[in-house]
């Protein structure tokens, strides 16, 4: 089945016979193309014996095929001046690669190699096991990364969504080939995979070399994986560590991708602390110098998120830091102004045109939407939907997340002065009263 986007002739999509979805948007003028495959499928796909199988699949993926070595497959990409890379999410796993047009087929006939033929082989696994056990121990040692690990878990206790993507030292080193095999098996089929390509590109060249290299995937199971809801449950997480600086993260429930309050969760995320000019930046360090960094985000799950505001600063500031901050999130249910809203939709629309120029920017997006959404979605649709958000809407959403929400602490360092979950609430209300 093949169909053109109206809105965009340069995008094209098939979904073959075999249920892979194959999509591609010519970007004219361009020399390279970006290409890769999306799997929805990543750590919350895991079950409970699995934590951090997702990602060492993802490694283990370039460690030789029964063709090539894990070497060949370096040398053949970097042999023509590409690059082959790869990253695993909380929903999903990528596999792409960056090309010159000419070497578009080698770049497939890689991915193809790697996701349908790899051998895990079992010195191979030994060696990556360890790589991976260096980096779990390189992020421990990063306390802006344990901050957020701690988040997760909190916001989703005890259950997979909310687990380290790394996994810990003790998963990692108990897996073998067959549990990888298995995960594979489980979760990479053609009804979850979309094989993407942007710049320069041909969509019926690109069509037939998948179908072709990619015809060993296996179909959509009869039965299909379950994957558990998403259940915020919320809390307090913290860890004394004998650092410089405190870090603390004060979080709330957000919207899922297909909420109706998705894009004003990311317009209100954009005001408080997406930029230099936003509220927090302006008040928390332009004006009260209480720290060098702090800016909020709203992550959104296909079936739920979050919204969040992080910082970090010493231990004497820290208590009036978070009172700051809780002023200015009761701030941001009282009002909210047009030029604000105004703001944030012009860097929304900034990043949509400047993702236009770069081929790797657009195959992410693409994939992400057809993951997501099942189909592209026309820059014009996004921009209308933030024209629709009013002052009134964004005021009433902030109302709903900060004061009737259930907050989320997680902090790292020296953070005796930290208020607990509690008294963050009592300093929402003190600061609405």
């Amino acid at each position: 089945m093949d169909n053109a986007t109206a809105a965009n002739p340069n995008i094209q999509s098939t979904r073959l016979a075999s249920g892979l979805t194959v999509v591609t948007e010519k970007m004219p003028h361009l020399e390279s193309a970006a290409l890769g495959v999306w799997v929805r499928s990543g750590s919350r796909d895991e079950t409970a014996g699995e934590h951090g199988l997702a990602h060492l699949l993802e490694h283990m993926a370039f460690k030789g095929t029964s063709t090539r070595t894990a070497r060949q497959i370096a040398e053949e990409i970097e042999n023509a001046g590409g690059e082959l890379n790869a990253a695993t999410s909380t929903e999903t796993t990528s596999y792409y690669a960056r090309v010159l047009k000419e070497n578009v087929p080698l770049a497939v006939d890689l991915l193809a190699d790697i996701l349908t033929d790899s051998a895990f082989d079992e010195e191979e696994l030994s060696r990556e096991k360890n790589v991976i056990l260096q980096e779990i121990g390189a992020a421990d040692d990063t306390p802006d990364d344990v901050v957020f690990d701690h988040f997760s878990a909190t916001v989703f206790k005890d259950q997979t969504i909310g687990r380290p993507i790394l996994g810990t030292p003790e998963t990692v080193e108990g897996f073998t080939t067959d549990d990888i095999r298995h995960y594979l098996a489980r979760n990479y089929t053609t009804d979850r995979m979309f094989v993407v390509g942007a710049g320069a590109i041909d969509h019926d060249a690109f069509v037939a070399q998948v179908e072709e290299r990619f015809a060993a995937l296996p179909p959509a199971p009869a039965e299909k994986p379950v994957v558990e809801p998403a259940r915020y449950i919320g809390g307090d997480s913290r860890e004394t560590r004998d650092l410089m600086d405190a870090q603390v993260l004060i979080g709330f429930e957000g919207k899922a991708y297909h909420a109706r309050d998705y894009y004003a969760a990311q317009v209100l995320a954009n005001i408080l602390g997406g930029g230099m000019s936003s509220r927090l930046f302006q008040e928390v360090r332009e004006k009260r110098g209480l720290c060098y960094s702090v800016y909020a985000f709203h992550w959104a799950f296909s079936d739920s998120g979050i919204f969040g505001v992080h910082a970090a600063t010493g231990e004497e500031d820290l208590s009036e830091l978070v009172e700051v901050i809780a002023g200015e999130l009761v701030k941001a249910t009282e009002s909210i102004g047009q030029q604000e809203i105004d703001r944030a939709r012009a860097q929304t629309r900034a990043h949509l045109l400047m993702a236009q120029e770069s081929p790797a920017a657009r195959a992410g997006q693409i994939a992400r939407q057809v993951m997501l959404y099942g189909r592209t979605i026309p820059n014009q649709e996004v921009l209308d939907r933030l024209a629709a958000l009013t002052p009134d809407r964004l005021t009433d959403l902030a109302s709903r997340l900060f004061l009737t929400g259930k907050p989320t602490i997680s902090a790292i360092g020296p953070i005796g002065k930290l208020a607990a979950p509690g008294d963050i609430l009592s300093s929402l209300s003190r600061a609405k009263a």
